[in-house]
C-alpha cells in the first residue's frame, strides 16, 4: 500500500520484512531514507532504528506504523527517527519525500 502511494515521490523501492535484514540491506543499498514501521518478526523496528543510526549516524529513518501512542513517539525518537508517521494517513509522508526532509522531526505529541 505504501509503496503504491508514494510511487511518484521515490525513484526505488526496497523492501525488508524483517528488522534484523534492514540493517544489511541498508548496507548494501545506502538508500536516501528509511520507512521503517514498528512490529516486525525477531527484530522490531526501534531495534533496528538504534542499530542503522549507530552504525550509519546520518541515515534518515521515517517510522511508517499504524500503531501512534506518545511512548511510541518518544521512543521512535530517541532511537533516531527523523519523523513519525501514522499509517491511517500517508499525506504527511508525501510532503516529507517531496521537500527536503531536513525540516521534519518526530512529533513526541499525540
Amino acid at each position: 500500500m505504501i509503496k503504491q502511494f508514494i510511487k511518484k515521490q521515490v525513484d526505488e523501492f526496497v523492501e525488508c520484512e524483517d528488522g534484523a535484514a534492514a540493517l544489511e540491506c541498508y548496507r548494501q543499498n545506502e538508500p536516501d531514507i528509511v520507512l521503517m514501521d514498528i512490529k516486525m518478526k525477531t527484530v522490531d523496528g526501534l531495534q533496528a532504528t538504534r542499530e542503522i543510526k549507530t552504525a550509519y549516524p546520518e541515515a534518515r529513518i521515517v517510522i511508517v506504523s499504524q500503531w501512534d501512542t506518545q511512548a511510541l513517539r518518544k521512543k521512535a525518537s530517541q532511537a533516531g527517527a527523523l519523523a513519525y508517521i501514522n499509517k491511517t494517513n500517508l499525506l504527511p509522508l508525501r510532503a516529507l519525500l517531496e521537500s527536503e526532509v531536513e525540516g521534519f522531526s518526530v512529533n513526541t505529541e499525540d
